[in-house]
């Protein structure tokens, strides 16, 4: 449904997207994730036609985003970062307006905007000034008028920037709902909204892609699983570090009555707590905590989005 390659945006002297490539298939919910300034929203504005790139090329189910840039926009609802809204105009009159704008059938558009009203659970707020609404509100007013067209494609650039907790619950629960039936694009500095929304993310940093899958895909390839292991015993902590199963033991802090912590890694990355609870079985040591941690989506978007890190 997307197909983006070596897409590249100039500034001046500035890249701000270098050479990327990915594809997104119908269906998907795929969250772009990245530092501020990493590149997320001129990928998207070069996507909703709004920038052109300087080299490289991207389409929108099929139709190219410079050759064909009024059909891609008929292919897609875009929510950008801040959305531009009529703040003296109520919610009703002003989807009624973006239906017009959008081409719309006169006899349609009332349907579409009643759908669209229920679907961004607007009913409360449809005769109320746009500009007396909360910032949670005024989000779903922009996704209403995105959806609007029924459109296959969905891109929302940080669709829950500014919101309350409350506010981005609702929206991220927006966000999946619509995913069983279009494919979305959103971007996000925020982990925990990819890991809730998202069936696959693209890392962005320095304007290039570092990393790409499943979130739990992106976790495995990371620095695997680190087991916790509190133990007591005489030379125990360098039979630890010289164990054929273990890669790296490091001692992160003491424990009481002669107890000390430790954090190891296999050799292989996976879970050596049972080789770990045989050794300690086997020379008679004390253990009082033996737990595995998988890395996490965290430490993954930390390692890659380092400061200097290409």
């Amino acid at each position: 449904m997307i197909e983006v390659e070596g897409l590249t945006k100039r500034y001046d002297r500035t890249l701000a997207v270098d050479d990327i490539s990915f594809h997104i298939r119908k269906g998907e919910v795929v969250g772009l994730l990245g530092p501020n300034g990493a590149g997320k929203t001129t990928t998207m504005k070069i996507l909703t036609c709004y920038l052109s790139a300087t080299s490289g090329r991207a389409s929108i189910n099929g139709f190219d985003t410079f050759d064909n840039s009024l059909q891609v926009r008929e292919q897609i609802g875009y929510l950008p970062e801040s959305c531009p809204l009529y703040l003296d105009s109520d919610v009703v009159a002003y989807l009624e307006f973006c239906a017009e704008v959008r081409g719309i059938d006169v006899s349609k558009r009332k349907a579409a905007v009643d759908r669209v009203v229920s679907d961004c659970d607007l009913g409360k707020v449809t005769r109320k000034v746009i500009g007396h609404l909360s910032k949670g509100y005024r989000q779903r007013v922009g996704m209403a008028q995105a959806l609007l067209h029924n459109p296959p494609v969905l891109i929302l650039d940080e669709p829950t920037s500014g919101l309350d907790p409350n506010q981005i619950r609702d929206i991220l629960s927006l966000i999946h709902n619509l995913g069983r039936e279009k494919t979305v694009i959103h971007s996000t500095h925020i982990l925990s909204e990819v890991e809730a929304t998202s069936d696959r993310v693209l890392i962005i940093n320095n304007g290039r892609i570092v990393a790409q899958g499943t979130p739990r895909e992106l976790m495995d390839k990371a620095s695997g699983t680190t087991v916790y292991l509190t133990v007591k015993g005489d030379g125990c902590q360098g039979h630890i570090a010289n164990a054929s199963f273990v890669s790296r033991a490091e001692k992160i802090g003491d424990g009481t009555n002669g107890f000390f912590r430790m954090a190891v890694h296999g050799i292989d990355g996976g879970d050596i707590s049972v080789e770990l609870y045989r050794l300690a079985v086997e020379n008679g040591w004390l253990v009082s905590e033996l737990r595995a941690e998988s890395a996490s989506l965290q430490d993954v978007f930390a390692n890659l989005t380092k400061i200097g890190k290409a």
